[in-house]
């Protein structure tokens, strides 16, 4: 993702590049059929105006529909991190591990842990990406070992998740109501990603932007020769500027139709997993440094 204000100029015409050169090139060959071979090749201007209007109408709506896409996404991963940072507090909170429980706190970490790497994984997932060896940084081998049998790696941590829960419960180290709290936070989180592979695996009415497209560039092939009895020569970088205001708008709905292909404008769900990352290694960190500091308080005045 880009984490700038402003957008390089060059990426923004790199899509659009050979449209550029063919309209500019196409342009230049009417002027010279009509001021060259003094050929008359003028229409009038309602008629690529009316096709204009009809298609600028059509256009706002396919990028309004592919925002939407692309809001929805990044209403998702928002509900990820309130989700994530109350699984953290939920954990710390419910199952005390006294002063040296080092179980308790070896499953707390890996319940801390696990979730950071759901995180990860379900971001490189969306994005056709490996996660194997980022993964080795929050999971033990016994987990590596788990999820290779899986599919779907994400589902596999909740799988895992589900299973230490329960393990807890059987210990004692929590209660009934406790556990159903914890397995609800895991229900958001299977929800959510439900919602992120729908976005992700329905596909945008290829036939809608296939019969817009082609409209588009009817109208853009009609331009010149309404415009030519206006500005002449001048009609050259007129046509040119109108056709890739056309097309950037038509590339920027493609893009955002699709917020999980690992491009500038998707949304940024690696920086997304980066801060629950930080804040749950805070909760885990602050939480083991409040029993050390109450555990030497208790060894003090034992002595």
């Amino acid at each position: 993702m880009l984490l700038k204000d402003n957008i390089p100029f060059r990426y923004i015409f790199s899509g659009i590049r050979r449209e550029v050169f063919m309209i500019t090139l196409y342009v230049t060959i009417i002027c010279l059929l009509q001021y060259a071979l003094h050929l008359n090749v003028s229409i009038p201007v309602s008629v690529p105006m009316i096709l204009g209007t009809i298609i600028s109408l059509l256009l706002a709506f396919r990028a309004n529909q592919a925002y939407d896409r692309w809001w929805e996404a990044r209403i998702v991963w928002g509900g990820i991190v309130n989700d994530s940072r109350s699984w953290s507090r939920q954990v710390v909170s419910y199952i005390d591990n006294g002063y040296d429980d080092d179980e308790k706190a070896e499953l707390e970490q890996r319940l801390i842990n696990r979730q950071i790497a759901w995180a990860h994984c379900l971001g490189r997932a969306l994005r056709n990406q490996p996660d194997e060896k980022q993964l080795g940084k929050w999971l033990h081998q016994n987990d590596l070992d788990f999820i290779a049998r899986y599919s779907s790696t994400p589902m596999a941590l909740l799988e895992l998740q589900a299973r230490d829960i329960k393990y807890a419960l059987d210990n004692g180290w929590i209660n009934a109501y406790q556990h159903v709290e914890l397995d609800r936070t895991l229900t958001a989180f299977s929800d959510h990603m439900g919602k992120c592979e729908r976005i992700k695996k329905t596909v945008f009415p290829s036939t809608y932007g296939l019969y817009l497209h082609l409209s588009m560039n009817l109208f853009i092939m009609l331009l010149p020769f309404a415009l030519i009895e206006y500005f002449g020569w001048l009609m050259i970088p007129l046509v040119t500027a109108i056709a890739s205001a056309f097309w950037l708008i038509e590339k920027m709905s493609v893009h955002l139709q699709d917020p999980f292909e690992n491009r500038p404008t998707d949304t940024p769900v690696t920086t997304i997993a980066q801060t629950i990352e930080r804040d749950l290694g805070q909760v885990l960190r602050q939480h083991n440094l409040s029993h050390a500091v109450e555990n030497r308080a208790e060894q003090f005045y034992v002595l």
